[in-house]
C-alpha cells in the first residue's frame, strides 16, 4: 500500500512539498492519512462484520483458477483497498452522518456546506477508467448488504440501484452481475463459517440476491435485490410519474 504522501498529483513535483495538498481534490489526502492510520491500528471502531470482511478480502491469501486450470494468486489493488476502507472508515469508525461531517476532512479551505444542496450521506468514490471500479462496487455491495443483515443497528440497505452512464456500460456490468458472478468468481464472499476473529456466520447461505435489468423485473422481495438500469431511464422519468426500474 502506497503511503499518502507519494501519491500522484497534477504538477511538477518540485511542487509537491509547497502545493500537494492544494492541488488534490478537498478531503482527499487528509482522508488518505486517516485511513492508513486506522489501517495500521486494525480497523479500531469498525463493525464486527467489517472488520471480518477487511481482513478476508485484504489480509488473506487468495488462489484462484486460471484459464488454463492452474491456481495463482489474487489480490485486489491498493487503489481498489483504499476505496472500500475509506467508504467503511467515514460510515463505521467516524460515523458521517451528512455533509457537515465530510467538511471534517477538508483542509483546503476550498469548500463549505453551502456548495452542497443535499442534507443526506452521500460517498463519492472517483476512479479512473479500468482501475476496477465494477470490483470496488461488488466489495461495497458485499459490505452493506451483510452489515445490515448482522448488525443489530445498522442503517445500510439490502436493495441496491445501479445506475450506468450508459447501455454499453450497462452491458459490460450485467455480465459481471448475471448470475452474481463477479462475488463468487472474486473472493467476495468469506466462505460458511468463517469468523475473522469475530462471530462466524454462514457467508455464502445468506448472501440471497435477485438481479433485476431494465423492465426485466422478477419477483420482488422485501430484500436482497439489485436493480440495474442506466441514466437515460432515470432522466426520461422525469417526464412521467413513475421510474421504470
Amino acid at each position: 500500500m502506497l503511503e499518502p504522501d507519494v501519491r500522484w498529483f497534477p504538477a511538477d513535483e518540485a511542487l509537491r512539498e509547497s502545493s500537494y495538498e492544494k492541488l488534490l481534490p478537498p478531503l482527499v489526502h487528509e482522508l488518505r492519512k486517516k485511513v492508513k492510520a486506522w489501517r495500521d491500528n486494525s480497523y479500531e471502531g469498525a463493525a464486527g462484520t467489517s472488520i471480518a470482511l477487511l481482513s478476508w478480502w485484504f489480509n488473506q491469501e487468495h488462489m484462484l483458477p486460471k484459464a488454463g486450470g492452474a491456481m495463482a494468486k489474487f489480490q485486489y489493488y491498493f487503489a481498489q483497498q483504499e476505496a472500500v476502507e475509506s467508504i467503511i472508515y467515514l460510515y463505521d469508525a467516524v460515523k458521517v452522518k451528512d455533509k457537515y461531517d465530510l467538511l471534517r476532512f477538508d483542509s483546503s479551505g476550498a469548500v463549505s456546506a453551502g456548495m452542497f444542496d443535499e442534507s443526506w450521506r452521500r460517498f463519492v468514490i472517483k476512479m479512473a477508467t479500468g482501475t476496477g471500479k465494477t470490483k470496488v462496487m461488488s466489495l461495497v455491495l458485499a459490505w452493506s448488504y451483510f452489515h445490515k443483515l448482522y448488525e443489530p443497528d445498522s442503517d445500510l440497505a439490502r436493495n441496491f440501484l445501479l445506475i450506468t452512464p450508459n447501455i454499453i456500460v450497462l452491458d459490460r456490468i450485467r455480465t459481471d452481475f448475471d448470475g452474481l458472478r463477479i462475488f463468487f468468481k472474486d473472493p467476495v464472499l468469506p466462505p460458511n463459517g468463517y469468523s475473522g476473529n469475530f462471530e462466524g456466520h454462514n457467508w455464502r447461505d445468506d448472501f440471497q440476491l435477485t438481479l433485476h435489468i431494465q423492465d426485466e423485473v422478477n419477483v420482488i422481495r422485501k430484500t436482497g435485490n439489485i436493480f440495474l438500469t442506466n441514466i437515460h431511464r432515470v432522466e426520461n422519468s422525469r417526464d412521467h410519474s413513475m421510474l421504470i426500474l
